[in-house]
């Protein structure tokens, strides 16, 4: 296929799975149980946290995340006490632990306390074509208070050359706004054309398969190369194709 050919095929896709049916197998039902912003934002930010692996398991230990935090995540992180904490005791999700989720819960106070929430500290570095440095000055934000040494690699750092799937598709998630229902849209001071796939190993084979990716690993370097491309196709909402790429692997054996 050419690249004319390729975009059509993909923008058919876009369609085919950007609705509300996706959102019933997909970890993006979480956040959208709830409509205060600060509680979808920090649903969204710990499901996207633990969000490898089975989907099913996903979902699953999500929804005790917010069973733990009486499904008021925002009202849990503002007012815990420390045998709230003791109540997460045992929660695990793969590597990610109780005390990981703990640490969570403290690091989400301050950045509401002391920095004005997850919005503020994601936008303020952004730039003009990139969210790379913001999810790096993110992570050192986030990492910023006294925290196990385990509990920094649930956080990827671009700069390190870590494609950061999670967090781009939280970010997905939180700014893009296409009217179609699944993702949230609640952020408004970041625009959607800066933002990056959310690059598995799901979207990396489909890419390669289309010739729109060249680089094996799937890390930040692969990451620029599909960009770049994915803008081409269309710059003010380049991730809409994750959509596409997603379903194609996961849904078609593509």
């Amino acid at each position: 296929m050419n690249q004319k050919e390729i975009k059509d095929f993909l923008d058919e896709k876009v369609l085919q799975y950007n609705t509300l049916d996706f959102i019933d197998s997909d970890p993006v039902q979480i956040p959208h149980r709830f409509s205060a912003k600060e509680d979808i934002e920090i649903a969204g930010f710990l499901t996207a946290t633990i969000a490898w692996g089975n989907r099913k398991m996903i979902i699953n230990n999500a929804n005790k995340m917010m069973q733990l935090m009486g499904n008021s995540p925002y009202d849990f992180v503002m007012n815990f006490s420390e045998n709230d904490l003791e109540n997460l005791d045992g929660f695990v999700h793969r590597t990610f632990n109780s005390d990981d989720l703990k640490f969570f819960m403290q690091s989400l106070r301050n950045i509401y306390q002391n920095h004005d929430g997850l919005e503020q500290v994601f936008a303020k570095h952004q730039t003009s074509d990139s969210m790379q440095t913001s999810i790096s000055n993110f992570k050192q934000t986030f990492f910023e208070i006294e925290h196990p040494t385990r509990t920094s690699k649930h956080i990827s750092d671009p700069l390190n050359n870590s494609a950061a799937k999670r967090i781009n598709m939280y970010l997905r998630w939180m700014i893009r706004d296409d009217k179609q229902g699944v993702d949230l849209g609640i952020w408004k001071s970041i625009p959607t054309s800066i933002l990056s796939c959310p690059l598995d190993v799901h979207s990396g084979n489909v890419a390669r398969k289309l010739n729109i990716l060249t680089r094996k690993q799937n890390d930040a370097k692969a990451l620029k190369e599909l960009d770049t491309k994915l803008r081409e196709m269309d710059a003010n909402d380049p991730v809409k194709y994750d959509f596409a790429l997603f379903g194609l692997g996961v849904f078609e054996g593509f």
